[in-house]
């Protein structure tokens, strides 16, 4: 065809690609759409027919091929419509949009109307279906129409939609018709048709106005100027796409349609009324979606106006600008495609509801992670938890004004309801909701309309002379008053409509048009603030696009953990969820592309917008603040649309009479003529603009249209470049057309494999970040993760594992697919148990202990046990809660992997519950599945314990003596206080009663004190007091260590002691502060080899307690080279300590009084060449020499020796004898060692230590106690360590209470 080429060459820029015409086929007759969920109860005439595609123009376009299904099914997303005389029969516009596999798009945009039916082949095939229908109820006589109940929720849920609408017809129709009957005889019948255009871009009110203007030309009673063909013509050859920054004015069929499209440094073209958006939904509501929509959650809208579905939609995806929408996006999902609600990834889409339905009937797959958005009733439902938008309220004040001075009020909407509100549905009646509705209507600003109130304010201004003349004087004084401004502005706006040369319809566009880019510039300017650095972050690592796109997956694009250090505060919850969306994925990916390839338009305008802003406000790039940036743009932004629409820049070619036979294109009322196919599936040959600049023009298009799919020559790059883009996503987009069974179950594959791979990504992610590089630098320490990042990381490990119970659910209950899988789990173990409580019982046996943990009875196993404690959470309150509740207990306890795999291990309940495509009955993917949950456990969470902190947790303390002393028995009263980072369990005695006895694997007896308490969580164990009150003969106590363990998470502490507690032994000590450690359990050690999370910093062993105190006067004893390095060690941990951000820091105690920790490389420099030899059998402590320099330096200071010395060294001499004087007359029994502790830790504290030093060193007593070649005897080595120790002034260094109980200073 000669005319073909013309048709392609031209294509990419063409304002359209196809016109096309839906309706019935006359061939075919009426066919019931069973896809659509057919319903026999229903009279025909609300029954769903099959519609087709009559015809299209042109035949194909090379560049856009044409797809038949999912036009049609689009264009009709309901089938045919049949209506009488008696009915309403006003057309009807929507839009619709097809996403192809590579994430392009084209526009659909339909104006659907009716047109009688003339065949009289299916007047009589309705008539027949109506005489069968009314014998069918007549014999049934059912008491009430009622959707057959089905088990299903799918199958449910396509009922719900399609119950019959209440009848419309008006009073006057005879009543022997019935409820909207039909006999041919007496009625008319009447179809629905739809005229369509199909585009490349989405210019929403040009092809509105041209396809009414259209519709116009077959009812008018004249004829048009031309035949139909002539504009149909016109608009698919003659009329270009608008050039970038320019307009363009081409001719309908009575008036002239203009249409702009924004220039290259402004915002992508996006013509749906933003305005509609906020009222329908209403301020706080919109940003509330818009927030679900950026951390990729589920997003489904419910209207019954297809329009308005599409209008949302698209509303809100436009305004995430410099980000796009990476998942699946169906804004008007068909009837016959509901099955996929059940899509377990992000999605965003539209359901039509029918009049009348409520929501509550509305059967959902999975809710835990969506956002319901229902937008005729003006409400929503949000999703349990999830961030707020940063300096929300600001936000919210900005979008507000500007609304309303365009005169529309802010305030529609009902507000917000989250999921855990019982009765979350509206249950407004059918009528008083209309009323409502009216009411809301006339209120509030909705067609330009003011809400009353701001209208009665207004007309009481321009009648009150005090208020003109006091707002004049506000004027001159330079204050605004804003709201009366914009008011008369408003309302000014809609008194000179219609004036000038434009029409009310044009003014109309333009002031949409205005009100749109502003409220999109509003929503980017907050992206540009708060991504103003994002560049600095990228990490560009690959030589070349092609080492990039091969190595994609193991990379890291983006340094999280730095762009998030240096974020505001407040901005953190949302950001840290944020920046793990495909959406932020995709964008890091075009920004590292654009070195090898040409920016991706949306990130070369957002890149322009940052590069522009750095110029005008020049700040340091890490002094973050959170203080609210206005956008600055809004006037300039709606200047130049209205510059381009008051001066057309091209007027395209005018519809002109063409080629056709005579006699064809006639002309009859009513009736949408067959168009001659010839003249209109070629276009003109000789088109001025069809050749121009082709390749150039090309270019562009291309670039706009794939911007997914990138035009790279060889074909194994493309391959990987479509690998790379996929991944983490699942499926982009459903197919609309082929929906066999074959089809549907190779969706569902994908989404099982999508799904695998996701839970693959997520544990690696998860087990890289909690590593961390830090603790492999370190060799130890806490790894690099952020408490903010990781919990954002666990937060979408319970999100997956939600979407993957809920997908291929055979019934849905509950809102948490996991937690109702739980329940029913433990209905059945519950049956058990009392079935076999006659019986005994075996449990899944606990990890064997070792000898040392002999004392602690094992703790059960029992994934219902876990259940039980999360049910007896007063705290939580929704089922999403208690599931991810018992999620964090697993992983906190490494039994997530194994709980799961007992819970479906119950296969015959497994069946019962999900249908046969469902991932968790697909064997190998759920054993890999279960395998890379297994893998988490190579690290150690406490992602419940510091969750949930409020709640109150059972601990159990047992008291373990040396074995080889035997002295168990005591007759003191021993009390213990446990310390966590939380707070402390106050001082609890212990009843001597409750001495146990064990045995180990020797069957030797052991015995140890052993008590349970319940307190409010202590997160993190850090230390344990432990002391007794020396009553009775035996008081003297010989005490190994104390252990104690937390009874829900089964986290066991140890706490070394290794000492006496006594009067007249040991230092003398009736009570020790022990610093703990985390013990691994056993069985754990040799598994998680190699690959566990390097272990904290151990507390002071008993081999260093022991040698120090000469206790066994044994013992490893450390050269002056070691004691000066573990000094250095010990100060260096504390620095790294704070340079550590707060939430990542751990216990400063540790660093301060546990192994390796200040305090001990302390201990044995003043032990170094210390004269400790037992004189008359007494130990000699290093606090008998600090006691005796004190005594000396009081003493001499008495007789006045001290008042030549320099008054600093006075002032320091008399702090070190108040410190150590309050320690000795503290109230606690704590012995020689304790006192010297303490010392030290009040003296880093207080930034005295370095000037305590020369006083103890300048001091006589060290010539008697001390040997020549001590450390404190040397004049270099003290001053290094002075030296070092005042490294540490930098740091406000804070001690746990359990330190300093009892001193006063």
């Amino acid at each position: 065809m000669s005319g073909s080429s013309a048709v392609s060459g031209a294509a990419p820029c063409r304002f359209a690609h196809y016109f096309v015409i839906c309706g019935i086929d006359t061939e075919t007759g009426l066919e019931p759409d069973e896809l659509a969920g057919e319903n026999f109860e229903q009279s025909p005439l609300k029954r769903t027919f099959k519609s087709k595609v009559l015809a299209r123009y042109p035949e194909n376009v090379e560049w856009n091929p044409f797809d038949q299904d999912a036009v049609n099914m689009l264009c009709m997303p309901k089938g045919l419509s049949f209506r009488t005389q008696a009915d309403r029969r006003e057309p009807q516009f929507h839009s619709f949009i097809i996403t192809k596999e590579d994430g392009s798009r084209t526009y659909g945009f339909v104006h659907t109307f009716y047109e009688e039916v003339t065949s009289p082949q299916i007047c009589s095939a309705m008539q027949t279906l109506y005489q069968m229908h009314n014998a069918e109820h007549a014999s049934a006589n059912p008491p009430s129409s009622s959707s057959s109940s089905s088990s299903s929720s799918m199958d449910s849920l396509a009922s719900s939609l399609d119950e019959a609408d209440p009848p419309t017809s008006s009073s006057s129709s005879s009543s022997s018709r019935g409820a909207g009957g039909y006999d041919s005889s007496r009625d008319t019948l009447y179809v629905s048709k739809a005229l369509c255009l199909i585009t490349p871009m989405p210019f929403m009110h040009a092809c509105r106005r041209f396809l009414s203007q259209l519709h116009r030309a077959v009812t008018a009673t004249t004829a048009p100027p031309l035949p139909l063909e002539s504009y149909v013509h016109n608009i698919l050859y003659e009329v270009p796409l608008p050039a970038l920054g320019r307009s363009l004015k081409f001719h309908g069929v009575y008036e002239p349609i203009v249409c702009q499209r924004p220039g290259p440094g402004e915002l992508p073209l996006a013509d749906f009324p933003l305005a509609e958006v906020f009222n329908l939904l209403g301020v706080e509501n919109l940003v509330q979606v818009f927030t679900c929509t950026l951390l990729e959650m589920q997003i489904l809208l419910y209207s019954q106006d297809y329009q308005r579905l599409m209008t949302v939609a698209e509303g809100i995806t436009t305004l995430l600008f410099p980000f796009q929408w990476q998942h699946v996006y169906v804004p008007i999902l068909p009837a016959s495609l509901l099955h996929f609600l059940d899509a377990p990834v992000p999605y965003l889409m539209g359901l039509q509801s029918k009049e009348g339905t409520d929501r509550s009937k509305l059967e959902l797959p999975q809710e835990a992670n969506l956002c319901f958005v229902d937008i005729d009733n003006h409400y929503i439902e949000l999703p349990e938890d999830f961030p707020q938008f940063p300096n929300k309220s600001e936000f919210i004040q900005e979008l507000s004004e500007v609304l309303l001075s365009f005169g529309i009020s802010a305030n529609a909407g009902a507000p917000p309801r989250t999921r855990t509100s019982p009765g979350s549905t509206p249950s407004t009646p059918g009528r008083e909701r209309k009323v409502v509705a009216l009411r809301q209507l006339e209120d509030d600003g909705r067609n330009g309309n003011l809400a009353g109130e701001e209208l009665a304010v207004l007309e009481l201004l321009q009648g009150n002379a005090t208020l003109e003349r006091l707002q004049a004087l506000t004027k001159r004084t330079g204050v605004t008053v804003a709201r009366v401004d914009a008011l008369r502005a408003g309302v000014k706006g809609q008194v000179t409509e219609g004036q000038g040369g434009q029409t009310a319809a044009e003014d109309e566009e333009l002031r949409n048009a205005k009100l749109n880019v502003q409220l999109r510039e509003v929503f980017a300017s907050r992206f540009t603030t708060m991504f103003a650095d994002y560049e600095a972050f990228v990490i560009q690592s690959a030589p070349d696009l092609e080492s990039w796109l091969t190595n994609r997956e193991q990379m890291h694009n983006f340094d999280k953990a730095s762009f998030l250090s240096d974020q505001p505060e407040p901005y953190l919850p949302f950001l840290s969820h944020f920046i793990e969306t495909q959406m932020f994925a995709t964008f890091i990916d075009n920004k590292i592309m654009s070195q090898w390839e040409e920016k991706e338009p949306q990130l070369r305008v957002f890149d322009a917008r940052i590069e522009k802003a750095r110029l005008y406000n020049v700040r340091a790039p890490n002094l973050r603040s959170s203080s609210y940036q206005r956008c600055s743009i809004l006037k300039e932004s709606a200047q130049s649309i209205e510059q381009r629409l008051m001066k057309i820049d091209h007027t395209a070619i005018h519809p002109h009479l063409l080629d056709m036979k005579i006699g064809q294109g006639k002309y009859e009322q009513g009736f949408f003529p067959k168009l001659q196919a010839d003249v209109l599936n070629t276009g003109p040959t000789n088109n001025k603009w069809s050749h121009r600049t082709a390749t150039a023009q090309r270019r562009k298009d291309r670039h706009r249209q794939q911007t997914e799919h990138l035009t790279l020559d060889n074909d194994l790059k493309e391959k990987y470049m479509q690998e790379a883009r996929s991944l983490g996503k699942n499926l982009r987009q459903p197919k609309l057309s082929d929906l066999s069974p074959a089809v549907i179950a190779q969706t569902n594959w994908k989404f099982v494999e999508g799904l695998l791979k996701e839970c693959r990504m997520k544990t690696k992610r998860m087990l890289v970040e909690k590593m961390g590089r830090e603790a492999v630098e370190l060799g130890h320490g806490e790894a690099n993760i952020t408490g903010l990042e990781e919990n954002t990381l666990i937060a979408s490990l319970c999100d997956l594992l939600e979407r993957i119970w809920s997908h291929g659910l055979q019934v849905k209950q509950g809102k948490s697919a996991l937690w109702s899988h739980l329940l029913h789990c433990q209905a059945r173990e519950e049956k058990l148990e009392q079935q076999q409580a006659e019986s005994p019982v075996s449990h899944v046996p606990e990890r064997r202990k070792s000898d040392s943990y002999i004392a602690m009875p094992s703790l059960r196993v029992s994934l219902i046990q876990d259940m039980r404690r999360i049910q007896s959470m007063s705290e939580i309150k929704t089922d999403v809660g208690r599931a991810r509740a018992w999620i964090r207990l697993s992983l906190e306890k490494k039994l997530l992997s194994q709980h799961l795999k007992q819970l479906l291990s119950r296969q015959a309940l497994t069946k019962k519950l999900y249908k046969r495509y469902a991932f968790l009955r697909c064997e190998e993917e759920k054993e890999q599945f279960l395998f890379h949950l297994l893998s988490l456990n190579a690290v150690d969470y406490f992602c419940f314990t510091s969750v949930f902190t409020t709640i109150m947790i059972p601990y159990r303390v047992v008291i373990i003596p040396i074995k080889k002393l035997s002295n168990a028995m005591t007759t003191s009263n021993p009390w213990v206080c446990v310390s966590g980072e939380l707070g402390d369990s106050g001082i609890m005695q212990i009843p001597k009663n409750v001495l146990e006895m064990t045995f180990d694997s020797a069957f030797r007896p052991h015995t140890h004190i052993s008590a349970m308490f319940k307190c409010q969580n202590l997160g993190k164990l850090t230390t344990v007091q432990l002391g007794h009150d020396n009553a009775g003969l035996l008081a003297k106590w010989l005490v190994d260590c104390v252990m104690v363990r937390n009874e829900i998470t089964g986290h066991t502490y140890r706490f070394p002691c290794g000492r006496w507690l006594g009067k007249g032994v040991d230092d003398g000590s009736l009570e020790r502060v022990l610093i703990g450690e985390l013990v691994v359990p056993s069985g754990e050690e040799d598994s998680g080899k190699g690959c566990r999370t390097p272990p904290p910093q151990h507390s002071p062993s008993q081999t260093r307690r022991i040698s120090i105190t000469s206790l066994s006067g044994r013992g490893y004893k450390p050269n002056s080279a070691q004691i000066q390095e573990a000094i250095g060690e010990a100060v260096n941990n504390i620095i790294k300590h704070f340079h550590k951000p707060e939430k990542e820091r751990g216990s400063l105690t540790v660093l301060l009084c546990g192994e390796n920790s200040l305090v001990s490389a302390l201990e044995q420099f003043f032990h170094h060449g210390f004269k400790s030899a037992r004189l008359f059998q007494k130990t000699v402590f290093v606090w008998d020499f600090v006691e005796k320099a004190v005594a000396y330096m009081e003493s001499a200071d008495q007789m006045g020796d001290l008042q030549e010395t320099a008054e600093p060294l006075g002032m320091t001499c008399q702090s070190l004898c108040h410190y150590v004087n309050a320690i000795n007359s503290t109230p606690r029994n704590i012995g020689k060692d304790g006192k010297f502790q303490l010392l030290v830790c009040l003296g880093a504290r207080d930034r005295l230590l370095p000037q305590w030093l020369p006083l103890l060193v300048e001091c006589p007593v060290i010539l008697r106690m001390y040997e020549d070649t001590a450390l404190l005897r040397d004049r270099t080595t003290v001053n290094a360590l002075i030296g070092v120790l005042e490294t540490l002034h930098d740091f406000p260094i804070t001690l746990e209470a359990s330190l300093v109980k009892g001193i006063d200073l």
